[in-house]
C-alpha cells in the first residue's frame, strides 16, 4: 500500500506521536518495519485496556509489518512504577511463569498468530552481566529520569523511590535495542519509558525508535482507568453473558469512546450515534447494545453476541432468572451464607463476600441478603446470584 495511505490507517486515534515524519522516512524503505509492543504479564488475564493498543498492532500486521510480541517475564519481576506512589512488590519467577503462560494466547484472539513474533525478555536481560547492567545505567541521568512525573512527584511529597525503579524503563528501552525496534506502541502512561527507548537506541548505535501512543480507556466505573486492581476491568476471558453484560455498566458518556478504540465500527456511524443521543432520538442503551453485541462478537462469535443480548434482557430488562446457569452439588443442610458463597465460588474471599452483601449484591432464592451472619437452609434447588450477573443453582447431593 502506499505510505501515504497506511499513514492514514495508522494515525488514527493515536494521542503521541514521535515522530510523523520519521515514520514516513522508514515507509518510504518499503520495507517490512519491525513493531515492537510489550506487556509485563503482572497478572494473568488481559482486558479491554490492552485490546486498544493490539488493534493499532494489528493494523500494522494487517499493512505487512513484523510484529514482536515481547513478554515482560524479566521486566514484570522489577514491576512498572508508571502511575504508582509505593515502590512495587517484586513478583516471584513463579508468578511470573504462570502468568506469562496465558498472554500470547490471549493476544492471539486479535493477532494473526502465523505473523507474529513472541519474544521473552529474559532472553536477553537475564544473560546480562553486572558489569553490562552498569553500562547501561551510564548510559541515561538520574536528573533526566527525574523529569518523569510520578518519579518527580513521590520526591517532593517523601515518597521512597527505589534504584531498581530506575532500572525498569532502561530494561524497557534494552529490549528494543535487542530486537530492534522501529516503532514502539503502548498507553499514554507508557510515554516516557518509550522516548528512553529512543534514547538508548541511540546509545547503541541504531536509529531511534518512532513512538506511538494509545488512549488509555477507563473501566466499568467511568472514573479510573481499566484495571484489575481496580476491579472495573473486562477481560478477554470472560464469559460472553458477562462480557455483554459488564459493557452494559459502563456510563452512557463511553459509549463512543468504546466504539472507537475497541469496535471496527465506521466513525460516520459512531457520529451519527453521538448526534442522536445528544438530541434524545436514541436511548443510549439501545447504542450500548449494539456495543457490547459488537465486541462479544468479536471475541466469541455472533451467535454467542445474540445469546448474550437474550439473556440480558430476560435478566436485567425482565427481571427473569437466566435459563442456563452453572450447577453447583452441595450437601444438603443449614449453612452460615458467607460459607456458602465462598464453597460455591472459590473465586472470592471470605471479606469480599461480606463486602458484597453489605453492597446489596447476595440473593439467596431472589430474596436479598442483608446480613453476613445470616444462616441459609439448603435441602432441595435454589438459586444463588451474586453481583448483577452471577447465577448459581444449587442441587443438593442424593
Amino acid at each position: 500500500m502506499d505510505f501515504s495511505k497506511q499513514l492514514e490507517i495508522l494515525k488514527k486515534n493515536v494521542v503521541d506521536f514521535v515522530s510523523e515524519e520519521e515514520l514516513v522516512e522508514r515507509l518510504k524503505e518499503n520495507r517490512p518495519l519491525r513493531v515492537k509492543l510489550g506487556v509485563d504479564p503482572s497478572r494473568p488475564d488481559l482486558h479491554l485496556g490492552h485490546a486498544v493498543v493490539l488493534k493499532k498492532l494489528k493494523q500494522f500486521q494487517e499493512l505487512g509489518h513484523h510484529i514482536i510480541l515481547i513478554i515482560g517475564d524479566f521486566t514484570a519481576r522489577i514491576g512498572d512504577p508508571t502511575g504508582r506512589n509505593s515502590t512495587r512488590p517484586m513478583l516471584s519467577e513463579e508468578e511470573v511463569r504462570k502468568n506469562a503462560e496465558t498472554y500470547a494466547n490471549q493476544a492471539f484472539k486479535i493477532l494473526d498468530k502465523e505473523k507474529t513474533e513472541i519474544r521473552f525478555n529474559n532472553e536477553w536481560l537475564g544473560k546480562m552481566k553486572f558489569e553490562d547492567v552498569v553500562k547501561l545505567a551510564g548510559k541515561y541521568t538520574v536528573a533526566r529520569m527525574l523529569e518523569r512525573d510520578d518519579f518527580a512527584k513521590r520526591l517532593s511529597q517523601g515518597y521512597p523511590i527505589s534504584i531498581a525503579e530506575f532500572l525498569y524503563p532502561l530494561a524497557q528501552a534494552y529490549d528494543s535495542v535487542a530486537i530492534q525496534a522501529d516503532v514502539e506502541l503502548g498507553g499514554t502512561d507508557q510515554l516516557f519509558n518509550l522516548l528512553v527507548g529512543r534514547k538508548i537506541q541511540e546509545e547503541y548505535g541504531q536509529k531511534p525508535q518512532i513512538v506511538m501512543t494509545m488512549p488509555i480507556i477507563e473501566g466499568t466505573d467511568g472514573k479510573l482507568k481499566m484495571s484489575k486492581s481496580y476491579d472495573n476491568y473486562i477481560a478477554f476471558t470472560d464469559e460472553p453473558n458477562d462480557m455483554y453484560g459488564k459493557i452494559m455498566s459502563i456510563p452512557d458518556e463511553l459509549i463512543a469512546k468504546y466504539m472507537r478504540l475497541i469496535t471496527d465500527i465506521e466513525e460516520s456511524e459512531i457520529e451519527e450515534y453521538e448526534i442522536l443521543m445528544k438530541e434524545g432520538k436514541i436511548n443510549p442503551r439501545d447504542v450500548k447494545m449494539r456495543l457490547a453485541r459488537e465486541i462479544v462478537a468479536f471475541f466469541y462469535d455472533k451467535e454467542k453476541a445474540r445469546m448474550a443480548e437474550e439473556n440480558f434482557v430476560k435478566v436485567f430488562r425482565q427481571k427473569e432468572i437466566p435459563d442456563e446457569m452453572p450447577e453447583i452439588q452441595v450437601e444438603p443442610g443449614e449453612y452460615n451464607i458467607v460459607d456458602l458463597v465462598t464453597k460455591v465460588n472459590s473465586n472470592y474471599s471470605k471479606s469480599e463476600v461480606k463486602r458484597l452483601i453489605s453492597q446489596g449484591g447476595v440473593y439467596f432464592d431472589g430474596k436479598r441478603v442483608n446480613d453476613f451472619k445470616q444462616i441459609v437452609k439448603v435441602e432441595k434447588e435454589h438459586v444463588l446470584r451474586l453481583g448483577k450477573r452471577k447465577f448459581f443453582k444449587l442441587i443438593t447431593k442424593n
